[in-house]
């Protein structure tokens, strides 16, 4: 990536923060330096430390970044049924996830996903993305059974996720049929009280 041309600020953060996102997907976090990045993104140093004063400031305004177009991937669509609406939500999120599965991997698991401010990126992701099955299930107040549902199916979509990437013995289309059809089983379940007799 050039960036030998004058650009705005903004542009010029965008553009190093598009270099970040590549880097870290491509390449572990210890495996490159800022100098190499200020190498790579034809600009000096100190502009670099101008945007991002540290490696790790650097790699947590990617993965904000990365999570921002993560969920305007996923923006359901309301003029959609349901469940039409979250298959394709959930097809752009398994594509974002498959193009970008070192970062993803970096805020679900150890390492720097151990950072507490990484844990609150993943957190806000995981807030905003409830706030957004609910809305495209036509659910804008939510009882407790029905948000609780919800937040464990997405740590269900989280861990099959990153099976997903590491085994690849489970092609995009059935993943989304399994994904879509637990969504539907446990909001069923939030619907429905149960005694444990029953289940």
């Amino acid at each position: 990536m050039k960036l030998r041309e004058r650009l705005r600020p903004d542009a010029r953060k965008a553009q190093l923060l598009e270099l970040g996102i590549r880097l870290f997907t491509e390449r572990p976090y210890d495996d490159f330096t800022m100098d190499e990045v200020a190498a790579l993104a034809s600009v000096s140093k100190g502009l670099l430390y101008h945007y991002f004063p540290t490696k790790r400031e650097f790699y947590m305004a990617a993965l904000r970044e990365a999570t921002g177009e993560m969920l305007r991937l996923i923006e359901p669509s309301l003029s959609l049924p349901p469940p039409q609406a979250m298959r394709g939500a959930l097809d752009a999120y398994l594509g974002f996830v498959e193009e970008h599965a070192s970062p993803y991997r970096a805020v679900l698991r150890g390492g720097v996903g151990a950072d507490p401010g990484v844990q609150r990126i993943a957190d806000d992701f995981r807030d905003a993305m409830a706030e957004r099955l609910l809305n495209g299930a036509r659910i804008p107040l939510p009882t407790p059974e029905q948000r609780l549902a919800v937040r464990g199916w997405i740590g269900f979509v989280e861990a099959a996720s990153l099976d997903w990437i590491e085994r690849r013995d489970l092609d995009r289309p059935r993943l989304i049929q399994l994904l879509s059809q637990t969504f539907a089983a446990a909001m069923q379940a939030a619907r429905t009280p149960r005694s444990l007799i029953d289940l």
